[in-house]
């Protein structure tokens, strides 16, 4: 089929790929008046950020709890762009942070979050569960949270504003005073009780490495969004944000197309020039942000294959590829009263909080010994049918365990990890699952790699570490233009992963292109 009739002969940017970062990126523009084109390969948007239907329900296929929302007459930062770009979306405060339990040192604690910023509900609580008897162990875990808010607002300012380094010394004293420290060397300066380490060490999860490797700003932010304002879920699941995003761009002037595959991004003398599709049909524009991995596209897209500089190689090859994900989700027939589940969200280390243990057992083919479980009733009570739940179990294993998984042994991989987390979360819980699920899906690294095209199955880009994390990808991203006009948003750029960060890094890439622009002209 000729798609000629679809296309314009030039649009001012091409967005390649519509998940929420594409679609951020398109959002922007519009907003300044480009003409921009969004192209993604499946018949939806969204990428991950979708839901599926099983037995008449529609179930959240990976969102557990969304960042930087905030109440509406309080907005923080991503809801604030969503209102202003349009984007009208119900939210559901999520009622906890979430319950830790630890299954050796018989640790079990319910956090919830403070709201606006304050930290003292989970400092309170965080220090009972540590058996505080003066108050100095909420004092103390109160200050390191309070220092990680002043972190939190130094990195929201300097994420959009260009900073002298005596300035940003000056006005933002805390964040470069941190900025060279990993979160575990942060946190023993205050003397905390093993106990409140693991606690407070929960969320490494969702960032994909322990915290004697994961840089405190990263920590940071992470805990002070979490913790001091509280999560959010859309009443309609991911897949609402998703589907209002690309409506809204298109009402914009936004044209976005769907089921059309890009081959090639076409290049010439250092420059970038449009955009070849799978039936060989070439869309011109100057301008192009691609939501694939710089690994895919430096390495496979870029045509031809001698305007990729060696330092774009370099790049991509220091690059360490962040964690995938393993999810069992489950309908469940009864309701979660009545099952005896009581938490939205909870992170649970049955052989307790050796980190550096857990994460190289994520580095193999599992089974798995730190979980997230999610019962998305408990945030969102109309999330299925009056009598039943969903519920969903997850590990984020490291993409190189799965590498040697084939046509043999895939299903039996598959199966071992689930019936090993059902089983698990059950002895946890005191009731068997497995007798009651209606309807099962599991989701594995190979999953993401064929749904999304992500390279090595990875949900969570490059890994944050002392080497790589947003403090580094701030200082480098100008040097990191390899080809002029090019431009990445996705969960591998500046603000790492997560579905908040992912439309942080959306914005980015567009701000990126505005600025290219207004340097072409002069």
């Amino acid at each position: 089929m000729n798609n000629q009739k679809f296309f314009d002969e030039r649009y001012d940017v091409i967005v390649i790929g519509g998940a929420l970062a594409g679609l951020a990126s398109a959002l922007t523009l519009a907003s300044k008046g480009k003409k921009v084109l969004v192209l993604e390969q499946h018949n939806l948007p969204g990428g991950v950020a979708t839901s599926f239907v099983r037995s008449g329900v529609e179930i959240e296929g990976t969102l557990h709890e969304m960042m930087s929302i905030g109440p509406k007459e309080s907005p923080l930062k991503i809801r604030k762009f969503f209102d202003e770009m349009g984007v009208d979306i119900e939210w559901l405060r999520v009622p906890d942070a979430y319950r830790f339990v630890d299954g050796k040192k018989k640790t079990d604690v319910l956090v919830h979050p403070g709201t606006h910023g304050n930290f003292e509900t989970p400092a309170f609580e965080i220090a009972q569960a540590c058996g505080d008897s003066d108050g100095s162990v909420f004092h103390a875990i109160l200050e390191l949270l309070q220092l990680c808010h002043r972190v939190y607002n130094s990195v929201n300012v300097l994420s959009v504003t260009h900073m002298s380094k005596a300035r940003m010394l000056i006005e933002h004293p805390d964040f470069v005073r941190t900025a060279g420290y990993s979160a575990k060397e942060v946190i023993d300066t205050f003397h905390l009780p093993d106990t409140a380490v693991d606690i407070l060490s929960a969320y490494w999860i969702y960032v994909g490495d322990v915290i004697d490797n994961l840089p405190f700003t990263v920590w940071a932010v992470l805990m002070a969004d979490y913790l001091g304002y509280g999560s959010y879920v859309p009443a309609k699941f991911s897949h609402e944000m998703s589907l209002k995003m690309a409506e809204r761009a298109m009402e914009m002037g936004c044209q976005a197309e769907f089921g059309i595959r890009v081959d090639k991004i076409l290049a010439e003398n250092g420059h970038v020039k449009g955009v070849r599709l799978m039936n060989g049909e070439e869309i011109q524009s100057d301008y192009v942000i691609c939501s694939a991995y710089p690994d895919k596209a430096y390495t496979s897209m870029i045509e031809p294959l001698s305007e990729v500089p060696d330092g774009a190689l370099k790049f991509v090859n220091a690059k360490t590829v962040g964690v995938s994900c393993f999810s069992v989700v489950m309908l469940l027939d009864q309701s979660p009263e009545e099952l005896g589940i009581h938490d939205y969200s909870t992170f649970y280390a049955p052989h307790g909080m050796d980190l550096n243990t857990i994460f190289e057992e994520y580095a193999t083919e599992g089974p798995y010994n730190y979980i997230t479980s999610i019962c998305t009733n408990l945030a969102n009570p109309n999330a299925s049918p009056k009598g039943t739940c969903i519920y969903s179990i997850t590990a984020l294993p490291r993409p190189e365990g799965w590498f040697g998984v084939n046509e043999e042994n895939y299903e039996e991989m598959k199966q071992k990890n689930a019936e090993y987390f059902i089983r698990m979360e059950s002895e946890r819980l005191g009731v068997s699952l497995k007798d009651h699920i209606l309807e099962i899906v599991i989701e594995t690294p190979v999953t993401i790699s064929h749904y999304t095209g992500a390279y090595q199955g990875s949900v969570y880009g490059y890994m944050h570490t002392m080497d790589d994390h947003i403090v580094a990808r701030l200082q480098m991203s100008e040097a990191e233009n390899y080809i002029h006009g090019l431009a990445f948003a996705g969960a591998h750029q500046i603000s790492g992963d997560g579905m908040g960060p992912a439309v942080t890094n959306g914005r980015k890439a567009a701000k990126i292109i505005l600025d290219m622009m207004e340097e072409a002209q002069g």
